[in-house]
């Protein structure tokens, strides 16, 4: 098979964000496979000496309601450009597929999307923080 079809077939993968895609045909047959690797732990610094400890995952977990997570490790952007409005707001309604939130990761844009409708109780990151996989981005009210 020409390594053009090839390319083509990696880039529908990533573009429909496909895990498995087999192609067979007479005389030819592709097998491609995603891996997803887990995210390299971090390194936490040592709080200087006399200092209180912070606990940063309690905001996360001490109020009700469901939150959205973010899907991947990257830089948060609350609007699409640094002068444009945030796409959601605190107190403000959204329908389940409305775009929360932009992740950049490797130079590509991916738009952080609401899989419920509700309303914003708390935007748990700020503007051009780096998140996590699984951090918690955007909590609904209970």
């Amino acid at each position: 098979m020409d390594i053009e079809k090839i390319r083509t077939l990696i880039a529908l993968m990533e573009e429909k964000d496909l895990v498995n895609l087999e192609v067979s045909s007479k005389n030819e047959h592709v097998s491609l496979t995603r891996h997803y690797d887990a995210p390299a732990p971090t390194m936490m610094a040592a709080p200087a000496a006399g200092s209180a400890p912070v606990a940063t995952e309690a905001k996360a977990t001490t109020k009700p309601g469901s939150v959205e997570t973010s899907p991947m490790v990257g830089v948060f952007y609350a609007a699409p450009s640094p002068n444009d409005p945030p796409f959601v707001k605190v107190g403000q309604k959204v329908q389940a597929g409305d775009t929360l939130g932009i992740i950049e990761a490797m130079k590509i844009m991916n738009p952080l999307e609401a899989t419920q409708s509700g309303i914003i109780d708390e935007i748990l990151v700020n503007n051009s923080e780096v998140v996590q996989f699984g951090q918690p981005v955007v909590r609904y009210k209970a």
